[in-house]
């Protein structure tokens, strides 16, 4: 394998690794593919042939993981396989033809497009300056071009998207996606529909501590106690006058939990309650009609009826204890 010369001295002479390499390539790599190629960069300055077996011997690596190592690198475009060896491409030419590609005309659709671009622009450049000390690598660009186009978030929607997950201490890219995804699932595209987002999400934190509190309990709640109470407030509509009316269900029970709520609220939501007012009216005549029924059985002597239980949600309003 022949590699390229340099006529410096070894004493007076460097090796050179672009910053790029740092930023795009590093955290992909073992650490023996990184051995393989900061020795085959500092290599290529001299006119000699190396062989596998050789630098298998310098680097003290098993002669399959240098075969591994080279393909590891020619995949990725690093480095490219001649007939006599291997060239080493520039890494700073790989990032740039990634994210830009010439346009030979601009469309109309282009042209209009352009404002809007310098104004998206600016928007990451602030983000780059902010929360990536003017350094942030080649490919963050290319993901928030995407996440533009994906989630149609205006500019300042997306450095909200930075500036959350930043002050969560967890600013990688896999984090930020997943926040994105959430964010455009709640309809956010605009900051208003980010501000009233974060309004609701704030009044139902607030909503939250006033039922655990009404629950007795003072330490946090279990995700799936959490759950049930996104479920009632964003999927059932319900305000939390409705919820207080079935916390008012558990009083008399020594250890009221979180099934019984939510059997008692969806009940409420398939016979398509919204409103406390409906509920209440819905009780009352729950709670008149299971008064008939217990006077006709006063009348007939009729006491031979099955145990009640709480998988028929009727034998919940028929509960003298929990009315």
């Amino acid at each position: 394998m022949k590699l390229e010369t340099s006529d410096k001295s070894i004493l007076f002479s460097h090796t050179e690794i672009p910053d790029v390499f740092f930023t795009e390539y590093l955290s992909q790599a073992s650490g023996d593919c990184i051995k393989v190629y900061l020795c085959l960069v500092f290599l290529s300055k001299y006119d000699k042939d190396i062989k596998l077996n050789d630098l298998s011997k310098k680097l003290n690596i098993p002669f399959a993981t240098i075969q591994a190592a080279l393909t590891f690198w020619e995949e990725l475009g690093v480095v490219t396989k001649k007939v006599n060896g291997y060239v080493l491409n520039n890494l700073q030419e790989i990032e740039l033809h990634k994210s830009y590609s010439p346009n030979v005309t601009l469309s109309a659709d282009k042209i209009k497009q352009n404002a809007k671009s310098e104004y998206r622009a600016r928007a990451i450049q602030s983000i780059n300056n902010t929360y990536f000390q003017g350094i942030m690598s080649p490919s963050w660009y290319s993901d928030i071009d995407l996440w533009f186009k994906k989630y149609e978030f205006d500019e300042q929607v997306m450095v909200a998207l930075f500036d959350y997950c930043f002050n969560k201490s967890a600013l990688h890219k896999n984090y930020v996606q997943t926040v994105a995804e959430a964010w455009s699932h709640n309809k956010i595209k605009t900051y208003t529909n980010l501000e009233n987002y974060f309004q609701k999400y704030e009044n139902m934190n607030k909503i939250k501590k006033s039922i655990a509190k009404k629950l007795g309990r003072f330490g946090n709640l279990t995700q799936f106690e959490e759950a049930y109470i996104e479920k009632w407030l964003l999927d059932y509509g319900f305000s939390l006058d409705v919820i207080n009316i079935a916390l008012k269900k558990t009083t008399s029970k020594a250890n009221p939990n979180f099934d019984y709520l939510d059997k008692l609220l969806t009940d409420w939501h398939d016979r398509n309650l919204k409103t406390a007012p409906e509920v209440e009216n819905f009780l009352a005549e729950m709670k008149q009609k299971n008064k008939n029924v217990k006077e006709l059985e006063k009348k007939t002597n009729y006491n031979n009826y099955q145990k009640r239980n709480y998988s028929n949600l009727n034998d919940l309003y028929a509960n003298k204890k929990a009315e």
